[in-house]
């Protein structure tokens, strides 16, 4: 078997979760986030653009 080339995706936490519907500090957890400035490193598949598209006011995707 051959190993297969994994796109991954870093993002920061830039926005607080407080007073935020709690629909969108769960996506938050899912995400591996939960303080301001914590960076995450996912596999970039579309399960993750959509969590990150769902708080993409509490989040910036970083350019590394």
């Amino acid at each position: 078997m051959a190993k297969q080339d994994t796109s991954t995706v870093t993002i920061r936490q830039t926005g607080s979760p407080i007073r935020r519907k709690s629909d969108q500090r769960a996506t938050l957890m899912g995400l591996g986030l939960n303080r301001m400035g914590r960076e995450s490193t996912l596999e970039d598949t579309p399960a993750v653009r959509g969590m990150i598209a769902k708080v993409a006011h509490m989040v910036e995707v970083v350019e590394k």
